[in-house]
């Protein structure tokens, strides 16, 4: 995501300087494909110095694909839980792509579906304490069916559960992951003709 997608989101709160960290320097310490660290040397409000550790990201997209009452999931394999876990689909924003293309492109891609309608619900930053990765959440209305179009790196196994199963799983600790718990809440609004905002 562009520095300046995030800079919109964050313009939309309400500033509070009493509480606002100085960055006095920053060190590089690590460069990969998905996420750059870095570790900030900062002033305090109470004017102490701290050090923050801090992951950039590009950030994420994720959709809530409903097709015949049934919420479109992915299982794969996850290395930092050491155990496969069910999601919706979900990707990696590319430096400077837009959310709405990359959804359409994640959907394809996993799940081989096109959605005639895409529908941002929310955009959250999954763990600000120490990393900037802001996910977007849209809903896919009006599916339509295709091949899926797997990275060859990619291996995962796709099914359509109710929204009972996708609380079952959650309690079973098979959805586990904040932004699929979130789709599952969202879902559970609809269904009860209640927009999620």
């Amino acid at each position: 995501m562009s520095d300046s997608t995030k800079h919109d989101h964050q313009s939309k709160h309400q500033p509070n300087p009493a509480l606002d960290e100085v960055t006095l320097s920053t060190e590089p310490i690590f460069d990969g494909k998905v996420i750059r660290v870095q570790l900030d040397t900062v002033r305090l409000p109470n004017g102490e110095i701290g050090k923050r550790e801090i992951v950039r990201h590009n950030g994420a997209v994720a959709v809530l694909a409903i097709h015949h009452d049934r919420m479109i999931v992915v299982e794969q394999f996850r290395q930092p839980l050491g155990r496969t876990q069910v999601e919706i689909p979900a990707g990696k924003l590319e430096p400077g792509e837009d959310p709405g293309d990359a959804i359409a492109r994640e959907l394809k891609e996993e799940t081989g579906y096109t959605a005639k309608q895409l529908k941002l619900l929310y955009s959250f930053y999954t763990s600000p304490g120490f990393a900037d990765e802001l996910i977007h959440l849209y809903l896919a209305d009006e599916l339509v069916q295709g091949e899926a179009q797997l990275d060859e790196d990619e291996f995962l196994e796709m099914s359509a559960i109710t929204l009972d199963e996708a609380y079952e799983q959650i309690r079973a600790g098979r959805i586990s992951d904040a932004k699929t718990i979130m789709a599952v809440q969202a879902w559970h609004l609809i269904k009860q003709g209640i927009e999620p905002k």
